[in-house]
């Protein structure tokens, strides 16, 4: 008899700076719980020792870097997370709740810095060719709020620093994503309040667990 747990669902957060995806998350999270479902909730870049520091190098606004760089250590970060964190958690029947995973990379550096995306596509295929998330759950707010609720936060670090139109092209490709495959990523307004954005996302994930 095979006495293995059954396998978790993988839900990823998406969306510029700013959108809320915290509060998106902790919202989730209270949905799953309540109906008794294990779960482990983390983020990218980061979620292990080796990711947070390359979260560290990534995020400070003192290291420039070209765009090829910042793909691939979001790639080497995503490879300790995936292998450390993300599967084991997975294939012991926890739920997981990541902030951010590859549609982030292709709305930010392919959409935002310009990166061909076959070449995304490419290290993606490498790095995790089987793992796609079952759920993404897509915050969509206006840039100006977005930058807005930014600058009330203080120092902002090097992706939040970037100027609107670095904003506008993330969104756009965020956008496009969920236009080319709307069974999986469920896009929510979050320029509301942080309740009503909690209960819209409670909605979401509800529904979605009854299909």
């Amino acid at each position: 008899m095979n006495n293995a747990p059954a396998r978790g669902r993988f839900i990823t957060f998406e969306g510029i700076d700013g959108a809320g995806k915290t509060t998106c998350i902790e919202g989730a999270a209270a949905t799953l719980r309540d109906r008794g479902i294990p779960l482990v909730m983390t983020r990218e870049p980061g979620g292990t020792p080796v990711g947070n520091a390359i979260r560290s190098l990534l995020l400070d606004p003192a290291n420039a870097m070209l765009p090829g760089t910042e793909t691939l250590l979001l790639f080497a970060a995503r490879f300790e997370h995936i292998h450390r964190v993300i599967l084991p958690a997975l294939e012991s029947g926890q739920w997981v709740l990541c902030d951010r995973f590859i549609d982030a990379t292709i709305a930010y550096q392919g959409g935002g810095r310009g990166m061909p995306i076959e070449r995304i596509t490419q290290l993606a295929d490498w790095v995790h060719p089987t793992l796609v998330p079952d759920l993404t759950v897509l915050l969509e707010i206006d840039v100006g709020t977005a930058v807005h609720r930014i600058s009330g936060r203080g120092d902002a670090d090097r992706f939040e620093s970037e100027a609107s139109a670095f904003h506008e092209r993330v969104a756009a490709m965020y956008r496009a994503q969920a236009e080319r495959e709307p069974q999986r990523i469920r896009s929510v307004r979050s320029d509301v309040s942080p309740g009503e954005v909690r209960a819209r996302v409670a909605d979401v994930i509800s529904r979605w667990l009854e299909t």
